[in-house]
């Protein structure tokens, strides 16, 4: 090409804009997030996990760090959650935070959950909450004008540290 921009490639990302792993059918068999707690932690990404609920990185992530809290019950609405689900939701977001902090620095979280498609879930079937640490400055010109996120680690060298860092309570359980 012959203009003034510099470009930088991420393949890795049509991955997730042609919807590699989204389900199509909302159905269980072919749902990222009850596939990825059968997989080896590392393999899935999985950070800790627990009696209801278990927290994985996101693999295409806002930040470094971007986790979410799912339930191992393949539900959408926050609604139908059993009250120790919703419980060990809570607890999983205060551990996923502490971590996130110990092993980043971040300065701030957006932690919330997207019920629906309409509401922007992309994995509307199976529900999740995103906690995505924060930095001043962390949002710049690569999202802005690029529309690239520029990612300092690998997910697998991130799972590792934030995996390592995670509190652990009574029902937490490494693999």
């Amino acid at each position: 090409m012959s203009d003034a921009f510099d470009r930088l490639w991420t393949p890795h990302r049509m991955a997730y804009i042609q919807g590699q792993d989204k389900p199509t059918d909302g159905s269980e068999g072919s749902c990222p997030f009850c596939r990825a707690p059968g997989l080896p932690d590392d393999e899935g990404l999985v950070v800790a996990r627990g009696e209801t609920v278990y927290a994985v990185l996101n693999l295409y992530p806002y930040n470094s760090g971007h986790l979410m809290i799912c339930p191992y019950r393949h539900v959408s609405d926050f609604a139908e959650l059993g009250p120790d689900e919703v419980a060990e939701v809570g607890a999983f977001t205060q551990r996923a935070i502490h971590a996130l902090r110990s092993v980043s620095g971040a300065q701030g979280f957006n932690v919330g959950m997207n019920l629906g498609a309409v509401a922007g879930a992309g994995i509307a079937a199976h529900l999740h909450l995103h906690v995505v640490p924060r930095w001043g400055g962390d949002t710049n010109f690569m999202p802005v004008v690029g529309q690239t996120k520029v990612l300092p680690q690998l997910l697998t060298e991130t799972r590792a540290l934030v995996s390592a860092a995670w509190p652990r309570g009574e029902v937490d359980q490494a693999r």
